[in-house]
């Protein structure tokens, strides 16, 4: 009877310790979520309220902006690599410093080129209201094309400028398409290695194939003036309907410009279709506009 009675104060005595235990656990879990939950609730009091201080000063917003990107900007400086200009310029360890090498005198003409494409981007571009962009490619395109055909580029440029306004887009009752007015129909052949006929649109393709045509009908001709008159269709007539004048005309602005010179820019529908001179005098006119063969359709 004692055993017993001793093993049932035992159990008691067990079953206390867990109730103790458990409640211990309970109290403890409880003063968790509360201590979370405050913690929750001073991290959103405070958000609230830098929020309305970023919101009542710009100033600091700004100045706490500027501060994020100027860190963000020194953590990725440290993990960029340097650049390769300036791997290549820093010498070897105990390396001697090489010297600068002088630019060569087709080094100078290069840059000197890209000085004047920017120019005569610049003022193609508000001449023919054409997106600065769109511009630079076709005249970037042209002066490559040029360089590679050993034309002069300016040429190039005032065709595209009078037959289509640099609208790569343009087509003609009779056919011609694109910037240069290419009759992809009649020089199909020329497309085959640039996408087919399918190609006259693209306007790579398009001065490409212009410049080609124009270079062999200059050669033909003799001259700038019949390879014009026979570029425009006219070659079988007398007169080419002030054709050739309009494209020197352009020509002599866009050496203007390329010069470095103010050129006015005026409307582009006026530009592209002056009134033609009367055929009796067009010959003179013309020759009073011609240039040295070898100054404009070479490089």
């Amino acid at each position: 009877m004692t055993h017993r009675n001793t093993g049932v104060a035992v159990s008691t005595h067990t079953l206390a310790a867990v109730a103790t235990s458990l409640a211990k656990s309970r109290v403890t879990v409880r003063s968790l979520l509360t201590t979370f939950q405050h913690t929750l609730t001073i991290f959103g009091v405070t958000a609230l309220v830098v929020i309305g201080v970023l919101y009542a000063r710009p100033d600091l917003a700004h100045a706490l902006s500027k501060s994020l990107a100027q860190q963000a900007a020194v953590e990725v400086a440290t993990v960029t690599a340097p650049p390769l200009s300036a791997l290549m310029e820093a010498p070897a360890s105990g390396a001697q410093p090489v010297a600068e090498t002088p630019l060569t005198a087709d080094e100078k003409a290069l840059m000197g080129t890209k000085k004047q494409q920017e120019w005569v981007t610049s003022w193609l571009s508000k001449r023919y209201r054409v997106a600065g962009d769109a511009a630079n490619m076709l005249v970037s395109t042209a002066y490559l094309t040029a360089r590679e055909i050993k034309l002069d580029p300016l040429l190039i440029l005032a065709v595209m400028a009078i037959e289509s306004g640099l609208n790569p887009f343009a087509e003609s009752p009779m056919g011609a398409q694109g910037l240069m007015q290419v009759m992809s129909k009649v020089h199909h052949d020329k497309f085959q290695d640039l996408g087919g006929v399918q190609a006259a649109l693209n306007p790579v393709a398009n001065i490409r194939v212009g410049s080609l045509i124009l270079k062999d009908y200059v050669t033909r001709g003799g001259s700038v003036e019949a390879g014009l008159k026979t570029y425009v269709g006219a070659a079988a007539f007398e007169s080419d309907d002030g054709y050739g004048y309009r494209v020197l005309a352009e020509y002599r602005r866009l050496k203007q410009v390329s010069a470095g010179k103010k050129v006015p820019t005026t409307n582009p529908v006026m530009a592209a279709a002056p009134v033609a001179p009367a055929p009796a005098k067009q010959p003179e006119t013309v020759a009073a506009a011609k240039m040295p063969d070898s100054q404009i359709a070479g490089l």
